[in-house]
């Protein structure tokens, strides 16, 4: 495989499919030096590259004759739908042929694929969903937001530790603070599940960790990395992508609600904009799923060309930095805490 990263991305999945997935993928092509192989039915794929400017951009087409609808179940897929995009893509990593893959498509489908055809590294127990949010300083990394709903103590342990690789390498985070989500910031506090964790990440080796948070600080930028389950992570997930919604809603009506009111919104109007795009989910492109041999990133259903590209950037960033050699490190390097945690 060339020094070029080659990322595998599923045309066909998303709201919209290869109309967004197509233009995104190849903007991010243009502008990082990236290798990208569609993967989808050509026909369709075809249709959407000869609107674009090609010029000096390298690609190739996978042909995948099925498609993941969201109402169908991950097992399902796994077995029934060998040649859908979603699990074509997987086995391209798999064989060698791509370094990492990109989906805005079924989410539990690529969760599934990423675990049962690339394979997870040694060591993980289970891979988590990362996602960054904005803050009032730089962008915090919140991990598990929806993979593992039901949690032990040493996954939210080993999801600390991918974190904290993550936030280091890929974010450029020097020391990142690695905090665990609780209900107080007080040692003690938070159900069994959390007390336990807690006492696993303040024994952990070569981890900041700085100890509980509480929700509220997840976006005041004081932390770098938050861990909780996957239940929790995707409340506060979809909680935020929901305020952000509503705060840009409420801006406008605000500012329309009079004459100074949108003589207001006139001159405030370039602050408003750059705003609206710090809280925009598009400026971080999709959710990683850490712990796998292999990247997977998870895009938004509705992601747009925008979101796509930068999912794509960060697929290329991941390759290029060895993220994963970072994260199989430090997984190693706590292996013995996590077996002991796990026979408890």
């Amino acid at each position: 495989m060339s020094e070029r990263p080659v990322i595998a991305v599923d045309a066909m999945g998303g709201d919209f499919g290869p109309s967004v997935m197509v233009p995104g993928v190849l903007e991010a092509c243009r502008l990082y030096d990236l290798h990208v192989s569609f993967v989808g039915d050509t026909g369709r794929i075809e249709a959407e590259i000869v609107k674009n400017k090609t010029d000096d951009i390298h690609f190739d087409i996978v042909h995948a004759d099925d498609v993941v609808h969201m109402n169908e179940k991950p097992s399902d897929i796994l077995r029934r739908k060998k040649n859908a995009s979603i699990q074509v893509a997987c086995r391209l990593v798999k064989d060698g042929r791509a370094n990492a893959v990109v989906s805005a498509g079924h989410s539990g489908a690529s969760v599934a694929c990423g675990m049962f055809i690339i394979g997870r590294l040694p060591g993980v127990e289970r891979p988590a969903l990362a996602t960054m949010l904005p803050t009032e300083k730089k962008p915090v990394l919140v991990l598990d937001v929806g993979a593992n709903v039901d949690c032990r103590p040493y996954h939210l342990f080993q999801f600390g530790l991918m974190g904290e690789a993550f936030a280091r390498d890929l974010m450029e985070y020097a020391a990142p603070r690695v905090s665990l989500l609780s209900i107080g910031e007080e040692e003690g506090k938070g159900n069994s599940l959390v007390k336990e964790a807690y006492d696993l990440l303040k024994m952990a080796q070569n981890l900041n960790f700085v100890g509980n948070a509480e929700g509220r600080d997840i976006f005041t930028g004081v932390l770098d990395v938050v861990v909780c389950d996957g239940f929790v992570g995707n409340v506060v997930l979809k909680l935020s992508e929901g305020m952000a919604d509503s705060l840009i809603r409420m801006f406008k009506h605000a500012f329309m609600s009079g004459f100074l009111s949108a003589l207001g919104g006139m001159l405030a109007k370039n602050a408003f904009k750059q705003f609206a795009r710090t809280i925009d989910y598009a400026e971080y492109g999709g959710a990683p799923l850490l712990g796998l041999r292999d990247l997977v990133i998870v895009c938004h259903g509705s992601s747009n060309t925008r979101a796509v590209c930068n999912a794509v950037k960060m697929s290329g960033d991941f390759v290029r930095k060895q993220v994963n050699a970072r994260l199989a490190e430090i997984i190693l390097a706590n292996e013995e805490l996590t077996r002991f945690s796990r026979a408890i």
